[in-house]
């Protein structure tokens, strides 16, 4: 009988769950992906529950649940933290207090009820976790980690070594000092969304100028050789405060943080670049560090620092580390590892060049029948074509300029799309970057789209000779592909970069030459591979626009439900369901007054 291990997080952001059967992950989701609540981080009820089915198990049949974090570690951070900034820190001390003390502190009884289960809870130190689901995942069978996010219970950032079934944490940076909360400060101070928005900031760089690195280095942070840092608290008020940056803070960058929604200004695009440089010379740091003191030839990577993919291409390659691997995911699945590999103390196999991760398709699947017969009691007309003829129909509509709804296979774990819950179109259309923003995802015009090439095919359009199955690290352009620019197009400003056609693939090219690369290979998603193979056929260009399933400001579409509703509220001009084919100009007008969810949701 397999020994199950639940891994769960919670109350923070993006609650999620995990299932580990025999040290393999056989299942992981998010909850936003089942409430339909962006970023939800109640009790994943949802999640654990899929994770139990498709494990086919009951509650009564898990040897352990692990939490991500230690609860009363992390309250404890949180008194010291509003009793060294009181009085300031009296309304957010008021704020948090209800929920710790009515949930949080007694979080073990509350997953023994919410599961169902009378077992262990296993409580694993934030960064533990983190390092875990760096680590254990990985196809190394020793490596160095280094794990960065904004804050767990004190630690920010730790760096280590995993070796066999043991990840052993040498260092940490603790709290308040942070290089996530630098981030996010930034993306408040921008007028973004915190935990959530880090990376419009990050794809916002690239039209803007550095001017204000040196202010950041000299005011906000003293940033050391080995890649620590201190910051300057007077410019933040995270610590007492419900708001991110002081009022001197505002002071020192010229004015208030820019109204969500309100228009971007060259002043947010130069901050963004400028604290981009930052974040990633300190990345670098960090890792040129951890090289010296470990000697370790691999690196492993989490956290929410290590989803930011301008940083890790300029790790890999400095080439301090021979290779990287980054789990996609930030860390739910490593409290389960944790537990399987360190605190059960079972042994742990590298299967050769691959991970365990197992392309990060451990959601929910629908078969073409099921899809089919929701369809038909629908009343909604479509073409359910042989599984071998899909890849051909596909590539079909994206040759021409179609935009393409794509669900097929498990669903993926993590923040990206890759392939099971995509939007695709044609990499070589000067208009797709603009309608898909402005008319498919209804959002930011400056957001680029990244690219899903086919992994022997990656060399010939970027500089980048590794895998990057997971959407982690971007590339420049190479050289051969780039379109050379005219004087007058060269000495335009901030945003007007935007629509200047840069390559021969301009949809997937950001106005800095780069793009973020997922290679896509033969195994992990077969038929993803087998529509690029065929858009390779009719065109010769291996690689298509690969954007995540939803609209801006709600979860990536899990049921065909989901699909089939993102697909009627945008324009979209076709939707592919496994086997079936749906035309944009064939549906009827969708009735909003109909109760899709209980009227019509799949069994």
């Amino acid at each position: 009988m397999a020994t199950n291990i639940l891994g769960i997080s919670a109350f923070y952001h993006d609650s999620a769950a995990c299932l580990v059967q025999d040290g393999q992950i056989v299942a992981a989701a998010q909850e936003e992906r089942f409430t339909r609540k962006r970023h939800d981080h109640s009790f994943p009820r949802g999640a654990v529950a899929y994770c139990l089915e498709a494990g086919r198990i009951s509650a009564g049949e898990l040897a352990a649940v692990a939490f991500y974090d230690k609860p009363w570690i992390k309250f404890e951070r949180l008194l010291e933290t509003y009793l060294a900034f009181a009085p300031a820190g009296l309304p957010s001390f008021l704020k948090a207090m209800p929920l710790w003390l009515k949930e949080k502190l007694w979080m073990g009884e509350l997953i023994k009820k919410e599961v169902g289960f009378g077992g262990d809870v296993v409580f694993p130190e934030h960064h533990q976790a983190h390092a875990a689901s760096a680590f254990f995942p990985s196809p190394f069978e020793r490596a160095a980690i280094l794990t960065m996010d904004g804050v767990g219970e004190w630690a920010t950032a730790s760096w280590g070594v995993g070796n066999g079934n043991r990840v052993d944490l040498k260092f940490e940076l603790r709290f308040p000092h942070s290089l996530g909360l630098l981030y996010t400060a930034f993306t408040y101070y921008t007028g973004f969304k915190v935990n959530s928005g880090e990376y419009k900031v990050m794809g916002l760089a690239p039209y803007g100028e550095p001017k204000y690195v040196g202010k950041i280095l000299d005011e906000l942070v003293d940033l050391k050789n080995d890649g620590s840092l201190r910051l300057n608290m007077k410019y933040f008020s995270y610590c007492q405060g419900l708001t991110m940056t002081s009022r001197a803070f505002h002071e020192l960058f010229g004015g208030p943080p820019r109204k969500p929604e309100s228009p971007l200004t060259q002043r947010e695009m130069d901050l963004a670049r400028s604290l981009q440089e930052v974040t990633e010379e300190a990345m670098l740091r960090m890792a040129r560090h951890v090289k010296r003191e470990t000697g370790e030839r691999n690196l492993c990577l989490a956290g929410g620092v290590a989803l930011n993919c301008v940083g890790n291409g300029k790790i890999l390659r400095e080439g301090t580390f021979e290779r990287l691997w980054i789990q996609p995911a930030a860390g739910d699945a490593g409290g389960a590892l944790f537990a399987w590999h360190q605190v059960l103390e079972n042994a742990r196999g590298v299967e050769g060049p691959r991970d365990r991760q197992r392309g990060s398709y451990l959601g929910p699947s629908f078969s073409t029948d099921k899809i089919e017969d929701w369809l038909c009691r629908r009343g909604l007309p479509y073409r359910r074509h042989d599984h071998t003829e899909v890849p051909d129909c596909v590539a079909d509509l994206i040759a021409q300029d179609k935009v393409v709804g794509f669900l097929s296979g498990r669903m993926e774990f993590g923040p990206r799309a890759l392939g099971a819950r995509s939007i695709l179109g044609d990499a070589r259309s000067p208009k797709m970057q603009a309608l898909m923003n402005l008319k498919i995802k209804f959002r930011e015009s400056f957001r680029p789209f990244a690219p899903a090439c086919l992994l022997e095919d990656v060399g010939e359009f970027f500089d980048l000779d590794c895998e990057s199955p997971y959407r982690l690290l971007v590339a420049p352009v190479r050289q051969h592909r780039r379109v050379a620019m005219t004087p007058e197009q060269e000495a335009l400003f901030g945003i007007e970069k935007l629509n200047v056609p840069r390559s021969d693939i301009p949809a997937v090219t950001h106005v800095d030459y780069s793009a973020r690369v997922q290679t896509v290979n033969a195994n992990d998603l077969p038929q993803f591979y087998k529509v690029i193979e065929a858009f390779k056929r009719r065109t010769g260009y291996g690689i298509v626009v690969n954007t995540s399933f939803n609209v801006r400001g709600e979860p990536i579409v899990c049921t065909p439900e989901d699909a089939y509703l993102c697909f009627m509220r945008t324009e979209m001009d076709a939707l592919v369901m496994e086997d079936c084919v749906l035309l944009k100009e064939e549906q009827p007008p969708l009735r909003d007054d109909v109760d899709w969810r209980s009227q019509y949701g799949l069994d």
